[in-house]
Parts: C-alpha cells; sequence; structure tokens
C-alpha cells in the first residue's frame, strides 16, 4: 500500500460523470498475410492465457487515499474482445471508440481496459487502450503498449501492455532510502529556485505584460464555443497525414515542424468556426505541452505549459504562422533562461490561477486557453505485434468543463497521428476539423510550392 501523489489525488478529483479523467490509444494492425483465420482468436487465447502477472500500476486499485494492490485481479474484467459489425469501416471504429472514451472506469478495480476489435476493414485489427491520468500520463502510457511491441516481424512472443515494466513501476519499487534522497534533492532544487524566478516573474509582470505583442498571457484567450461545459458524450476522430508533406513545408518557410503543425490547426480551426459562425474577433490561445524533463527519470509530470497565439482573427495564412511562431519563441525564450525546478516553479505563480479555475469551475467563462494542442515524436520505426504490422496509433485524450476540445498528435514512422477528443453536443460535426486541416495543409503546399500529387491524406 502507498499513499497518492499529490498529482494522482487531483486527477482522481476532477473526475465527474461529464468529465472522464482518462486517456487512451487507438492501434491499428495489418494482419499478415499467411495468417490463419483463427489469428486474431490465437491472439487473444494467448493473452487470455499468458502467466505473466500485472505490475504496478496495472495492479493496483483505490483504497480511500491509498493505491493498494488488487488481490483479486480479474482479467476479464479489463481485457474484452469484440468485432465490428459488417462491413467494418474506419466510420463504426471510430463509433465504438467514441462510445468507449465516453465511459468511466470502475474505480473498484485497477484503473484501466484494453480492447482488442475485430473486423475492420482491410484485413486489419484495432487495439483500444484506456487508463487513467491517476495511474499514469497519456504519452507514458502509449510508451508503454509500444514496450510490449516489437521491432522484429518474426517476433511471436506475446507479452500484455499490463505486464511491461516501464521506469515509473520501477521506481515504484525503489528503496525508501533512495526516494527520501530523492524528495531531498527536489526540495534543494526548489530553495535553490527562488531568485531566478523571482526574477523572472519580475520581467513577466513589468515588462511583457501589456507591452510585449507576442507575450501570451493567461487571461487574453476570448470566450468561444470551444469553452462550454461539456457532457458526458464524446467523439473520437482520427486521420494519419505524411510527415514529408509537412517537412516540405517548414523547410521552405525557414520554420519548425511544430510552428506548421500549429499554423495547420489554427487554420482548420478558423474554418471550422467560420462554419459554425462562431470565430472569436480575437484570436484563440492554444496551451502546448512542454517536457521539461532533463534526465531520464519518470518522477511525477515533468511538463509545463506554452501558451501559443494562434491568431485565428488572421485571413492570411502566413500571417496566422508568424504570430503563432513568435509567440511559442517568446516563452520558449523565457524557459532557457531557467532550468526544470525553476520553470516548474514559475509556472506554478503564473498559472496557478488558471488551474484552480479548471479545476473547481467557478468562471467558467474565464479560461486561460481555448483548447490543448500537444504533439509529441513517437516511434520511428516500424512495429509488429505477433507479426502483425502496426499501420497506425492515434491518441484520445481529456475534455475538460470550459475545455471541449484536445488536439493531440504524434508522430509514427513517417506520418503525423492526428487525435480529435470533443464534447458531442458542444460541438458539432467536429469530425471536420479533419478536412480542414487537409485543406490547410494543401493551402501551405500551394503557397510554397511543395505539393506533391502523390501523397495524399491517409485515412
Amino acid at each position: 500500500m502507498r499513499p497518492l501523489h499529490p498529482i494522482d489525488f487531483i486527477f482522481l478529483t476532477l473526475e465527474k460523470r461529464q468529465q472522464p479523467m482518462h486517456v487512451g490509444g487507438l492501434f491499428l494492425f495489418q494482419i499478415p498475410d499467411n495468417a490463419p483465420e483463427t489469428f486474431i482468436q490465437d491472439l487473444v487465447t494467448d493473452i487470455r492465457n499468458s502467466k505473466s502477472v500485472p505490475i504496478p500500476p496495472f495492479n493496483n486499485k483505490l483504497n480511500g487515499l491509498f493505491w493498494d494492490e488488487d488481490e483479486e485481479f480479474d482479467l476479464d474484467h479489463h481485457f474484452r474482445h469484440i468485432a465490428l459489425p459488417h462491413p467494418g469501416r474506419i466510420r463504426e471504429l471510430l463509433t465504438y471508440i467514441s462510445q468507449e472514451h465516453s465511459a468511466l472506469i470502475d474505480r473498484a478495480k485497477p484503473l484501466w481496459t484494453c480492447h482488442i476489435i475485430e473486423g475492420i476493414e482491410g484485413n486489419r485489427f484495432g487495439m483500444y487502450f484506456k487508463i487513467h491520468h491517476a495511474m499514469v500520463d497519456g504519452i507514458a502510457g502509449m510508451r508503454l503498449v509500444e514496450k510490449s511491441l516489437s521491432h522484429d516481424p518474426d517476433t511471436k512472443s506475446i507479452v500484455p501492455p499490463w505486464c511491461v515494466e516501464g521506469k515509473r513501476a520501477k521506481r515504484l519499487k525503489q528503496p525508501k532510502a533512495s526516494k527520501i534522497k530523492g524528495i531531498l534533492a527536489t526540495l534543494k532544487d526548489q530553495l535553490e529556485a527562488t531568485p531566478i524566478v523571482t526574477q523572472e516573474l519580475f520581467n513577466t509582470v513589468f515588462k511583457d505584460m501589456g507591452k510585449n505583442p507576442d507575450y501570451v498571457s493567461s487571461f487574453q484567450a476570448p470566450q468561444s464555443i470551444l469553452n462550454q461545459r461539456v457532457s458526458s458524450s464524446r467523439r473520437f476522430a482520427a486521420q494519419s497525414f505524411e510527415f514529408s508533406r509537412l517537412h516540405r513545408i517548414a523547410k521552405a518557410l525557414g520554420v519548425t515542424i511544430n510552428d506548421v503543425v500549429l499554423a495547420i490547426c489554427s487554420g482548420a480551426l478558423r474554418e471550422y468556426l467560420l462554419k459554425q459562425n462562431a470565430l472569436p474577433k480575437k484570436p484563440l490561445i492554444a496551451m502546448v505541452p512542454a517536457s521539461i524533463r532533463d534526465d531520464d527519470s519518470a518522477v511525477s509530470n515533468r511538463i509545463t505549459m506554452i501558451l501559443a497565439n494562434l491568431g485565428t482573427h488572421k485571413e492570411d495564412p502566413l500571417e496566422r504562422l508568424q504570430i503563432v511562431r513568435r509567440s511559442v519563441m517568446n516563452a520558449k525564450e523565457r524557459f532557457k533562461r531557467m532550468n526544470s525546478s525553476q520553470i516548474m516553479n514559475y509556472s506554478a505563480f503564473v498559472y496557478g490561477v488558471a488551474g484552480m479555475n479548471i479545476a473547481s469551475g467557478i468562471l467558467p467563462k474565464r479560461q486561460a486557453f481555448n483548447l490543448v494542442i500537444s504533439n509529441v515524436p513517437g516511434p520511428r520505426e516500424p512495429l509488429y505485434w505477433n507479426g502483425a504490422r502496426l499501420d497506425a496509433l492515434y491518441p484520445a485524450s481529456i475534455v475538460l468543463d470550459g475545455q471541449a476540445l484536445n488536439i493531440t498528435m504524434t508522430s509514427y514512422m513517417d506520418k503525423l497521428e492526428v487525435g480529435l477528443t470533443a464534447c458531442r453536443n458542444a460541438l458539432p460535426k467536429m469530425q471536420n476539423l479533419l478536412t480542414h486541416l487537409e485543406d490547410e495543409i494543401q493551402l501551405f503546399e500551394k503557397i510554397t510550392g511543395t505539393a506533391d500529387p502523390k501523397l495524399q491524406a491517409v485515412s
């Protein structure tokens, strides 16, 4: 038995029926050409018969303010095998994922489920894995699933994701003395961070806020249809885009791929809101999570947030791109002057009130940002599961009261994998954002002269 970490407690406290606090991922696999008709059934049987024992945190369940080991772990509660109705189109698959992502996880058991989904067109099958944010963050959860896969198509051993020992599981097994040493080191870092943080706060208040047009504060996000109370119903939409297209655009314009990604999202959001007659006069503000981990540890959440001005009030895509780029660079330059501990302290001061508002919902119409846009690098080499090639992986994330849309992206091999998670009731026809993303890529290709007719969006 171990006590809840404060961050674990926050994620558990935030959860309500209309606000599930789990993250997930949809993995699409290609069944090998020479596979028997019983391939998926054999895969499921091997997993059910596996003698591997679940490791922390996958064998932990809630016991008041503690995590306790589930002595009566029931795999059938967590592991499910279903088949899509014919014809098994991507439409039916995304409908199923939307429904499952809407459902709360039973707190009487370890907070995760895994679904094997067969009957998908194109001789494919899927795995949908969801886990509560209190147990593991979304990226770490995706990495745990990836670790159960192989770079070798001939590898046949089955290791369920919940039996793959990740860094957090190892940390939970650390001797008590090692944990105390880590805590003391953290306290020392906090004390040493104070003078630098104080100086940066002074610069923010007296030099940047209200004076620097590239500085984005937590008070300037406009009210929009993205920022309303959410229902329990979710819509999940996903699509892959060839990464080389974004690379050529970025190279032609002399900007980073992340700049291009944010600018494309900006244009897609602008078009979507125009179609809904709901485009704010002021630019949308995106919260972009940024990793500040400077070692290979897995202690707590080592991230901060960058507030990016999306420039959605501007019609010219190049002008929007420059607005995005300057606002992101402003934040990055500030963070370069601080180490990770100092950034964490600075962020706590600057964004603390915004975080409390999200948690409490006291002022639902006063949000520090309009949506979350996250872009995280993924594996560059092809992965396999019992010989089945992983074709795509799509992240599914969290929406909150006042934050009805989340755009999460990761890269896999030569593709950008985009997962959109939204409140179905708050944002009608949200899946049209995928079309707008493709249109925006084509627009930048036209501007830069980098279009390749052989490369198109992949569903």
